[in-house]
């Protein structure tokens, strides 16, 4: 196995080692996304930088100089699902907004991915961080964390997560108007005649609160336009059954031929499979049953453009970093929930209603 180093990663991603040195470096000229690009491979990697200086330039630059502040990024996710590339991965955008706020604002930011079904601080996955986190001024955490492992961290430093929301009272959050994002999209629907609609998602490793916040808002949004709500046209979602992947496809097929003429998916990716899915048991999408998304990622090969809501990922990722350095400036702050609104995007999955 070659060594893991700058070289590597340089490699790797057909870049200059000088311009992955400058990306760990916060250098100015560095495009936000080749940063992000760098420090999602580190993290993949297992590397993480560390300034070496010595002789009497350290002693000066350590007397003369204000410390750094250096900012931990832990990516929850499980690394088959985090580097598959058949799908876009929302974490680049993130990164790329928490680097680029990080480096005009003078912090140091080190990424790490750790595994979701670890569920507390002494596992494997935390410990082989351990040495990094005693330096970490504050955390920005992405994606679902075991709850056990938030209470442990909540205690050690500030916290705010990205795109996911918490109801423990010391981690702020900043995170998609889900309530709006899904509204929109079953407006869009009912203008195209839909009224029959049902929800769609898929069980994950750890809890994804995100996934119950769109179904609670898909279930409002219903209410208010006075649409019915079958139980029978809901999959994965308590009350209905737990399934599988394929079995959740083939569920929602069997729900599609019984009259369900639009299908709400909680995730851009889930939209995808279930697409991929109805088509295989010869179901036009979207001339026999509509089907939208919420994330705003590209569409992989074979795939039509989705109808979605677009996350600005990007923009998350710097207003939480600017949310942290202010946590980290007031310890004693109230926390605080942000809101970023989504926006619609109609592609070629939605249809009007044949007659």
């Amino acid at each position: 196995m070659p060594e893991v180093n700058q070289q590597l990663i340089a490699e790797r991603l057909q870049i200059s080692v000088a311009t992955v040195s400058r990306c760990f470096t916060n250098h100015p000229g560095i495009n936000p996304l080749t940063r992000a690009r760098v420090f999602q491979l580190a993290a993949e990697l297992g590397y993480t930088h560390q300034e070496m200086r010595t002789g009497r330039a350290s002693k000066k630059a350590t007397a003369t100089s204000k410390p750094k502040v250096t900012f931990g990024v832990l990516i929850c996710s499980e690394e088959e699902e985090y580097y598959r590339k058949d799908y876009q991965n929302p974490s680049e955008q993130i990164l790329a907004g928490i680097t680029e706020c990080a480096h005009v604002n003078g912090v140091k930011v080190e990424v790490h991915l750790v595994d979701p079904k670890a569920v507390a601080l002494d596992d494997p996955t935390y410990l082989k961080i351990e040495k990094f986190r005693r330096r970490w001024n504050g955390l920005l955490l992405v994606y679902p964390f075991p709850s056990a492992v938030l209470d442990a961290l909540a205690i050690k430093m500030p916290l705010v997560s990205l795109v996911e929301q918490y109801d423990h009272a010391g981690i702020d959050c900043v995170d998609v108007d889900h309530d709006k994002g899904v509204s929109s999209a079953i407006e869009h629907l009912r203008e195209h005649g839909h009224r029959r609609i049902g929800f769609f998602t898929r069980r994950y490793t750890v809890e994804a609160s995100w996934s119950f916040r769109r179904y609670a808002a898909f279930v409002e949004k219903m209410a208010r336009l006075r649409l019915t709500v079958s139980p029978r046209d809901i999959v994965n979602m308590f009350p209905s059954k737990e399934l599988g992947e394929a079995e959740s496809i083939e569920y929602a097929a069997e729900r599609t031929l019984d009259g369900v003429t639009a299908w709400v998916c909680a995730a851009d990716h889930q939209a995808f499979e279930l697409i991929r899915g109805l088509r295989k048991r010869g179901i036009d999408v979207p001339g026999q049953v509509s089907v939208t998304g919420f994330d705003g990622i590209a569409a992989p090969r074979g795939c039509p453009v989705l109808s979605t809501i677009e996350i600005p990922f990007r923009e998350i990722g710097a207003t939480g970093t600017l949310r942290l350095i202010a946590r980290v400036k007031k310890h004693f702050g109230s926390t605080q929930h942000v809101f970023i609104d989504g926006r619609l995007r109609a592609g070629a999955t939605v249809a009007s209603i044949r007659k």
